[in-house]
């Protein structure tokens, strides 16, 4: 029997902390061709600490910088977290505009000009880009632009993951008061299911706006959660043509699909009219039936 307690797939072990160190080990890459610079690092800002844990090296000749933990206010990057904007120094050592706990790692990794940009999330600093020269000169301002450029990106997935994330743990959530996906509804669990139907078409609409393809398979991968088992040798439908389906079973009419997906109100009906001819269905109402039987919708 299916259950919302079952092990889950392999997206869902994944940690939503360790999904953000993936992007920022990326982001450290980005960062170094955007600039120029040759070496950058970074990390997260540490769950219920004040703190960023230097956790991803790029260009780097020592291990002197790995593990290092900044904290809020200290430093060039403690002092972007503190001030939540980006910050610059010409000269690390030198400088009289930030604190001098970190000058050790600093001066054995041997770089001198560093700028540090925060990556802000609705309003919470989540962690700290680095950018640096090895040697003391004024960085720029077009470095600095291109190193925010690559931290507003970093921030734009996060907002992505962090919606994906809270859609599936509600759709989870609401699984123990709906029942059995593909199951009768009766009473209380009729209205819980429309609110994982609901969870579920929103978690397809964002999959898309995901750049990342293993992330979005994953995502996508995720939504099976919310559905029965499909049974072998049962119909298949295109990406778009089950996201069109997937708001029309959460009760949206074709403009507001069209709206939710960005799509023109004609190709909507394409969508809907092809799924329905490969679910043998007459109506929008049997098609959503069809779909559910096959486990293709909660």
């Amino acid at each position: 029997m299916w259950s919302a307690h079952q092990p889950h797939r392999r997206s869902d072990e994944v940690t939503a902390e360790a999904v953000t160190v993936v992007e920022i080990r990326g982001a450290l890459l980005r960062l170094r061709r955007a600039t120029g610079l040759p070496v950058a690092f970074g990390g997260l800002v540490e769950s219920g600490r004040p703190q960023v844990r230097i956790s991803e090296l790029s260009g780097t000749a020592t291990a002197a910088l790995r593990s290092l933990a900044v904290s809020s206010g200290s430093g060039l990057g403690g002092k972007a977290v503190a001030l939540a904007r980006p910050c610059a120094v010409t000269d690390y050592s030198s400088s009289r505009h930030i604190s001098h706990e970190y000058d050790i790692p600093v001066a054995a990794e041997g770089i001198r000009s560093v700028l540090a940009v925060p990556v802000v999330v609705r309003r919470r600093v989540r962690g700290v880009l680095y950018g640096a020269l090895r040697s003391a000169q004024p960085l720029g301002d077009r470095a600095l632009g291109a190193a925010v450029a690559v931290a507003r990106d970093v921030e734009q997935t996060l907002i992505l993951r962090d919606e994906a994330w809270e859609l599936l743990t509600a759709g989870r959530g609401l699984l123990g008061g709906a029942g059995t996906p593909g199951g009768p509804e009766t009473g209380a669990g009729t209205g819980a299911w429309e609110q994982v139907r609901e969870a579920h078409a929103a978690l397809r609409a964002l999959a898309p706006r995901i750049t990342d393809p293993a992330l979005r398979a994953d995502l996508l991968a995720a939504c099976g959660l919310l559905t029965a088992p499909r049974p072998a040798g049962g119909p298949a439908l295109a990406p778009r043509e089950l996201d069109v389906l997937s708001w029309v079973a959460a009760g949206a009419t074709n403009a507001a699909v069209a709206e939710r997906l960005g799509l023109r109100p004609e190709t909507v009906k394409g969508y809907l009219r092809s799924a329905m001819r490969k679910l043998g269905a007459h109506t929008r109402g049997e098609a959503v039936t069809a779909a559910r039987r096959a486990g293709l919708l909660p």
